[in-house]
Parts: structure tokens; C-alpha cells; sequence
């Protein structure tokens, strides 16, 4: 879906969906923005999930899922990659929750990336939040950890087009 000039991704988000038949069961990825209240309750009201990633943009929420007890919560999934001049190991832990500043969630995620560049050596760590309505049943660590690594297959080429034509 073309998104005008004078608009951006947030207000295509339900028209898109909406076209689409039967999300059911489906499981919609995005980015952080898209870790919008009111498409969490649209997807619900399509009865589909979602996965969101939490950052600066949903203040409150980050800083609730920053204030869990993580170095409590056992390491679930670790994933090794090696790509675009660097190793990485992603470390991701998850844990059930009920009463999260997002509407449907039922498990929030911290994915901590560990980077070494290849030729320089440099080490970068991050650490990631997410959220998703799925439940333990549904989804568990290593399914979430593939899920969100999923997503971008799909963030890429528009990562590539914005840096080659210079747009966003």
C-alpha cells in the first residue's frame, strides 16, 4: 500500500489489514511504530496476534517492561548468526504477564544482542523489549525468538531502499 506524502505507516495500518481476509490465528509482526494502542485492538477485534517491539516511542510501557526482574528470569533461547561483517548472539528471555500498559499482551520479551565486528573487534551489546499477545501455550521462547528475527526479512529491503535513495 502506497503511503501518501503528507501521512506515514500509522494511519495505513488498519485500511491495509482490513483488505486482507480472515486474519484468525494470523500473527502480525512490526516494528516500534506500530506499538500503537489502537491497532493492538484492532488485531484483537480480528482475532489475530501480534508482535510489537517496544521502544522510546511508548515511554511508559518501556519503562515498565524495563522495570521487570530480568536477571530472575532463566535464559530461554540463544541464537548464533554471523552476517553483515559481524557474529552476533541473541539472548532472549520471556516471561507471562497480565497486566502490561498494552492492550492483549500476555508475554513480554528481552532480547539482549551481543555484536563483535568482525575486522574491528568493537563489541556492541542492546537490549530489546517486545510484547506480544501470544500466550506460552501458543508461542514459546525459541517460536518468539524466530518470530521476531522473522520480521526482518521484511525490514530489509525497506532499510536498503531508504539508505540508497536517500528517502524516509
Amino acid at each position: 500500500m502506497d503511503v501518501g506524502e503528507k501521512t506515514n505507516e500509522i494511519t495505513c495500518f488498519q485500511p491495509l489489514l482490513d483488505t486482507l481476509e480472515n486474519l484468525a490465528g494470523t500473527v502480525v509482526t512490526s516494528d516500534a511504530m506500530h506499538t500503537q494502542h489502537d491497532h493492538a485492538v484492532h488485531l484483537l477485534s480480528l482475532q489475530a496476534h501480534c508482535i510489537v517491539i517496544v521502544k522510546r516511542n511508548t515511554k511508559k510501557l518501556r519503562k515498565q517492561l524495563k522495570s521487570f526482574p530480568w536477571k530472575q528470569v532463566p535464559l530461554q533461547d540463544r541464537t548464533r548468526a554471523t552476517g553483515h561483517g559481524r557474529h552476533e548472539i541473541r539472548r532472549l528471555k520471556v516471561c507471562t504477564v497480565n497486566n502490561l500498559l498494552f492492550p492483549g499482551a500476555r508475554q513480554a520479551v528481552q532480547i539482549v544482542r551481543r555484536r563483535v565486528h568482525r575486522k574491528t573487534g568493537k563489541i556492541s551489546l542492546k537490549t530489546v523489549y517486545a510484547v506480544t499477545s501470544l500466550t506460552a501455550e501458543q508461542a514459546g521462547p525459541a517460536q518468539l525468538a524466530r518470530l521476531i528475527r522473522g520480521h526482518w526479512t521484511v525490514e530489509a529491503p525497506h532499510h536498503i531502499r531508504d539508505v540508497t535513495f536517500a528517502s524516509a
